[in-house]
């Protein structure tokens, strides 16, 4: 079992990297007042979840999701 908490353990530190790398990686969304004008409304604003920017919400998401279930994994008493 001690085996298997360490492999846990360097797949929550690698995760814990990768998701702060993503973070980093985000630009701001403070869109000013480009958001009352409608300028969401643009091709820009209509196909962002298919640019890159997009991909790395949904993959933060995702870590994100993987960083909780760990946690959740290395607090319990079972290991």
């Amino acid at each position: 079992m001690a085996v298997l908490r360490i492999i846990i353990q360097v797949i929550f530190i690698l995760l814990c990297i990768a998701l702060t790398a993503l973070v980093l990686m985000q630009e701001g969304k403070s869109a000013g007042l480009g958001a009352i004008s409608g300028a969401a409304e643009t091709y820009w604003g209509k196909n962002k979840g298919r640019s890159m920017e997009g991909k790395l919400v949904k993959i933060t998401k995702y870590l994100a999701i993987g960083f909780m279930v760990l946690t959740i994994v290395l607090n319990l008493s079972v290991f």
